[in-house]
Formats: structure tokens, C-alpha cells, sequence
């Protein structure tokens, strides 16, 4: 869940920011509240919307804002055919009133969320009047004039300083001796009361930093989600995300043959040969191909998303295939998007999978992924076609085999697009519980989506594979 930061403010200014608001404060008791803490989407949208509204004071909170940011709706989100924002904000509203009437009717501030608006308000709760003595019951109270330190109510002041004095007995050495382990005690408690106070702040400031953090990395929150993508962010290695280099795909369509991947590194491809059956001007083409840097809609999206895992993004670098390095493939955590025949890195991996991509430049060309061993039920090949499409998504070690790996291959657009909506959602967390493992194993999963031009629309796992004592 993070929000846009502005003048290049870090996330520890940030917190300190919050840390010292008392909107902020009273945010965290409400969402550190058996009601709103288990409910994690309630949660951070209260946190989002109050963190958004003292940091950003000027701007409006929008629906598309929390839908994406929050409830991980992808960019193309589109209020008038998901209101699930609308839906959440009511429940979280019914949460608010009801902690407030109970377990924080104590506050002094009351939060609330105005219908047709996300922005919350901050309230002084009504307290009632207090109690007016009746007149009979003042007079029966000590004047003023009549209380003084060692003269009783009622009775006269001493005539002069002096006779006050004489009316007030020296210490004895008894009463000093007595009042020396007295004043140590009070000495101790003090010092005791200062240090507990100072651990309670330490407390508190670690808190709201911790909320802080978990507002703008809210899969941290998710354990499925957290067994996978704390390998590539909650590390000191670096995170390179490759994207496929579609100039190479169109050359490899145009000449109908694959390169294989030391012909892509030595660019071997950029300067077509004069093969049979091969023209002038196709020749021409493709050395005009070869000079641009072309990418897809589908996978940048999904980059988008990835690198909003991190806002931070101080580890995280993008690039296209045409500007990886093998020395990075080595030493780096490494996310590979687009299958073989347009991100040639894949290839490296290819000895470890079981699904592997093809594609036939026959006609209008045809993506297949063989299946090396099927298992029961399994179909040895599995087709691509304009409705269905297939993503191998696979969790390895790297060469170096101390960072990870993660291929993310679709036999189309839709189906990458669909095997991010896969690793952060629902259907990732119900897989995770299927490998029955303390912790996240290497894994290859095979991916069927039904789509239509430039949307998926289902995504169920039609294969995989666990790879525990793979090294």
C-alpha cells in the first residue's frame, strides 16, 4: 500500500511525521483493535486514508487510490465495474462507529469517514457538563482565607512572621534521619517512572514505524505472499527485473527461426544473413527492426507492479533483455518476464524445468508448452490458441545459487498479465497451503487462462512441480 511521496520525502521522515501527530496515534489504537486488525483490508485502508490525508493535507483521496494501492487492483482499475472500495469503506465505517461506542469510548476523538468521501474526519467527542454544586453545599467548604500550611480551617492567622515561626516546631535530628530514606525513595520511583516512561515512547515510535512500513509493503502482512517476494526485497542483493526484447521477437517472425541465446549475446541476430528465399528489402527491415528497443503494454504492467512491491526500490533495477549482463545473472535475485523466444535469458533455466515454452513460426505462429514428464492427467502438450493461453511461473535458485530466480512466461500478453494477478492474490495463498512446507519450496506451476484480446479473465494451475533439494 503505498502512497505517492512528495518532495522526496523518505520513509523515515515519514514515520516521524506520523510518529509525532496525534491523528496518526490514535489511527494506530483504533487499527491495533481486535475488530479492525483482523480484518487486514479494513486495516490498512484506515491507515492509508489518515497517513494520506496529515502527509498530503491538499489533495484528495481518490477511489482508484485505494483500490490499487491498497486492495491490489491492478492500473486498468475501473470504479463502475468493481466497487469494491465502496463496499470495503462501508464495512470499514460500521468498524469505526462500533469501536468508538465501545472499546474506544474513552477518546476524546472520534474518527469518521463522510459518505461520498474517503477522506477521514477527525472529531472532539461531546463529553458531558460537569455537576453544579448547589449554594447550601459551598458554604460548607473552608474558605480560603481560613487555609494556610500548619494552621487548621478555621482558626486565625499568627499576628506576625515571627509568632508564625515560634508556632512551628524545628525539626529534630529523629525526623531529619527519617526524612533522608523518604526522599531517596521518591528519588527512585521518579527515576523509575522516567524510564518507564521513555521505554513506552521507544515503544509507541517502533510501532508507528512498523505500521508505517507494513501501510506502504502491505504483503508483508500476507505470510503467502511474504514466502515469496521477501527473497527478492528483504535482502542486500540487488533485484534485476529483465523485460523480453520484442525487436527480437520480429526478427525471429520475419525469418521464421529462432536464435538460440550465445547468437542473441553476440547480437549475431542484428545483422540478418542473406538466406535463401530472404530479400533485399526483408533484410532491410530487419536491420531496421534491430535498431529499436520495443517492449509490450502487458509486461510492463506487470513490472509496474512488481516494483511497487518495493517502494523504497533502493535494490531494485529494471531491464530490457538487451541490456542484461551475464555477470548479473550470476551474483543478482533475478525476475524474468516473456518466454524463450522473446527474452533468450530463459534459456539459461530451461535444463531445470519441466514446462517448456515453444513457439512454430508456421503461418500466423503458435506457442506450445511441452510437458517433459506428464503425471496423471497430464497432457504431454498443451496448446495456445486466441482464447486460452498458458504462463510457466517458476521459483529457482540462480546460478550463483545463493539469490533466486523467477521466471514468469506466458504464451501471450493476457497470460503474463494473468500470472501476476496469480502471484498476488488468493490463488497464490491456497498453493502455498497445497506444498505443506515450513518454508516456501522451489516450485514450477503451469497456468491456463481463458482471455480475450488484452484481458485475462480466469487463471486456474493446470500442473506443477516442487522442487525441495534442488541447489
Amino acid at each position: 500500500m503505498a502512497g505517492n511521496r512528495k518532495n522526496g520525502v523518505g520513509i523515515e521522515e515519514e514515520a516521524s511525521l506520523l510518529q509525532n501527530n496525534p491523528r496518526w496515534k490514535l489511527a494506530e489504537r483504533v487499527a491495533r483493535s481486535p475488530g479492525i486488525y483482523r480484518a487486514t483490508q479494513l486495516r490498512d485502508m484506515l491507515l492509508f486514508i489518515v497517513r494520506q490525508s496529515i502527509l498530503n493535507p491538499e489533495e484528495p483521496i481518490h477511489e482508484f487510490d485505494i483500490a490499487h494501492q491498497v486492495l491490489g487492483r491492478r492500473s486498468d482499475f475501473n470504479p463502475l465495474d468493481d466497487n469494491i472500495v465502496r463496499v470495503q469503506m462501508a464495512h470499514l465505517r460500521k468498524k469505526l462507529e462500533n469501536y468508538f461506542s465501545t472499546e474506544g469510548k474513552q477518546e476524546d476523538t472520534v474518527i469518521t469517514v463522510a459518505l461520498g468521501s474517503y477522506r477521514p474526519v477527525f472529531s472532539p467527542r461531546s463529553l458531558p457538563a460537569a455537576p453544579v454544586l448547589a449554594g447550601n453545599q459551598t458554604d460548607q467548604n473552608p474558605k480560603e482565607s481560613d487555609i494556610s500550611v500548619g494552621v487548621a480551617p478555621g482558626k486565625a492567622l499568627p499576628s506576625t512572621a515571627r509568632e508564625a515561626r515560634n508556632e512551628i516546631a524545628p525539626p529534630t535530628d529523629r525526623a531529619r534521619k527519617l526524612a533522608l530514606p523518604v526522599a531517596a525513595a521518591v528519588v527512585v520511583v521518579a527515576l523509575a517512572g522516567c524510564c518507564a516512561a521513555l521505554w513506552i515512547r521507544l515503544h509507541d515510535a517502533n510501532q508507528s514505524l512498523a505500521l508505517a512500513r507494513l501501510s506502504l509493503t502491505p504483503w508483508k502482512a500476507q505470510p503467502a505472499a511474504a514466502a515469496l517476494w521477501s527473497n527478492f526485497f528483504d535482502t542486500n542483493r540487488d533485484t534485476d527485473v529483465v523485460l523480453s526484447d520484442d525487436s527480437y521477437l520480429l526478427i525471429e517472425q520475419i525469418s521464421r527461426q529462432t536464435t538460440p541465446f550465445y547468437g542473441y549475446l553476440n547480437r549475431s541476430y542484428l545483422e540478418p544473413p542473406a538466406t535463401t528465399g530472404s530479400s533485399a528489402e526483408t533484410r532491410f527491415i530487419q536491420s531496421m527492426i534491430a535498431t529499436k528497443s520495443l517492449g509490450n503494454t502487458s509486461e510492463f504492467k506487470l513490472a509496474h507492479r512488481i516494483l511497487a512491491l518495493d517502494p523504497q526500490g533502493k535494490n531494485v533495477h529494471l531491464y530490457s533483455a538487451r541490456q542484461y549482463m551475464p555477470a548479473l545473472i550470476k551474483q543478482d535475485n533475478v525476475i524474468l518476464i516473456g518466454g524463450r523466444v522473446s527474452n533468450p535469458w530463459v534459456e539459461l533455466f530451461e535444463g531445470r524445468l519441466n514446462f517448456i515454452e515453444n513457439t512454430k513460426f508456421e503461418g500466423f505462429g503458435v506457442t506450445t508448452v511441452t510437458n517433459r514428464a506428464p503425471q496423471a492427467s497430464e497432457q504431454p502438450l498443451y496448446e495456445s490458441s486466441d482464447s486460452v493461453g498458458y504462463c510457466v511461473v517458476a521459483f529457482l535458485p540462480n546460478p550463483g545459487q545463493d539469490g533466486k530466480v523467477l521466471l514468469i512466461e506466458g504464451t501471450s500478453a493476457e497470460a503474463t498479465e494473468a500470472a501476476g494477478d496469480f502471484l498476488s492474490g488468493n490463488q497464490f495463498s491456497a498453493f502455498r497451503e497445497t506444498l505443506h512446507a515450513a518454508s516456501l519450496p522451489y516450485f514450477e506451476v503451469l497456468l491456463k487462462t481463458s482471455q480475450v484480446r488484452g484481458t485475462p479473465l480466469t487463471v486456474t494451475i493446470e500442473a506443477y512441480r516442487v522442487y525441495a533439494t534442488m541447489h
